[in-house]
């Protein structure tokens, strides 16, 4: 029987595109969960963004704002100068690392419980660490910053490490992309929103930015003739887009073309099936 991910007819840069977005959600959970909040609130830490700036980035250690706003891009600045010093002074990166990962357990506990027993889940982690080896922490903070991190002793845990390393790769290579093509935060949200994947004004209120702001990057984008005077892409603005997300999925292939045709089709099935349980227990319903 041919594989549905077959090198024949995939590239292994589409290839990474659809495993990463199959597999996202047993990562990106973390971001949404009571459970986070609960954690972190015992550390000091404010529900919301301070939890997501200081837990995603404690990987590197306390940095200071700046490498925040760096590595994640497309947020407002002055709000993550606002969180992320006042995060530092109330707890330390171990101490959070330590919460996210509690975080993480009993989440995937009460959505998954004994499903995460089943032994495709420690094959698929065995499967996906071993793609993790060929990953370079050369230009790629972020992902460096998760290496560095002990593998978690449970196979659940260990397959969400590994997801979140291959995700973090990922989005290194994609602000990567971003530079590149000379796009700031704000102007790639406004490009995003553009697409009509996410609405403009979700992305605006989740990432902070003021309506000032948004005109002044939606003004620059219609000076570079990617938006028409209806905010729309051009030919020339979907160009730019799609030449970020091939470019995105080229720096991000390495450690999926580790995998085989068959270990593919089963990373796949797993992800469609894990991910559509965390999305149907309403796990994304609030934002961050």
């Amino acid at each position: 029987m041919r594989s549905a991910l077959s090198t024949d007819d995939l590239t292994m840069a589409s290839r990474a595109r659809h495993l990463w977005q199959r597999l996202e959600a047993y990562h990106g959970l973390i971001y949404f969960v009571p459970e986070a909040d609960a954690e972190y609130t015992t550390l000091g830490i404010e529900p919301g963004m301070m939890g997501y700036f200081t837990s995603r980035s404690a990987a590197m250690g306390a940095v200071p704002a700046e490498v925040v706003v760096a590595t994640f891009y497309n947020f407002e600045p002055d709000r993550v100068r606002r969180l992320v010093p006042l995060g530092w002074q109330r707890t330390t990166p171990p101490a959070l690392l330590s919460a996210r990962l509690r975080a993480v357990d009993a989440a995937l506990q009460r959505i998954l419980d004994d499903r995460l027993r089943r032994p495709d889940i420690a094959d698929a982690a065995v499967t996906l660490r071993r793609a993790c080896e060929v990953c370079r922490p050369e230009g790629r903070p972020l992902y460096a910053g998760h290496a560095s991190l002990p593998w978690p002793e449970q196979p659940h845990l260990q397959l969400w490490h590994a997801i979140t390393l291959l995700r973090e790769y990922r989005g290194d290579g994609h602000i990567a992309a971003l530079a590149t093509a000379g796009v700031s935060g704000c102007e790639a949200l406004v490009v995003h929103g553009a697409t009509g994947a996410v609405p403009a004004a979700v992305l605006q209120a989740t990432r902070g930015w003021s309506d000032e702001a948004w005109a002044d990057a939606t003004g620059a984008l219609r000076g570079r003739g990617w938006l028409d005077a209806d905010g729309a892409l051009t030919d020339t603005g979907r160009a730019h887009r799609e030449w970020v997300e091939a470019r995105t999925d080229e720096l991000a292939a390495a450690p999926w073309a580790t995998l085989t045709d068959t270990d593919a089709d089963r990373m796949s099935a797993l992800g469609a099936e894990l991910s559509g349980a965390i999305v149907a227990a309403g796990t994304f319903g609030r934002r961050p």
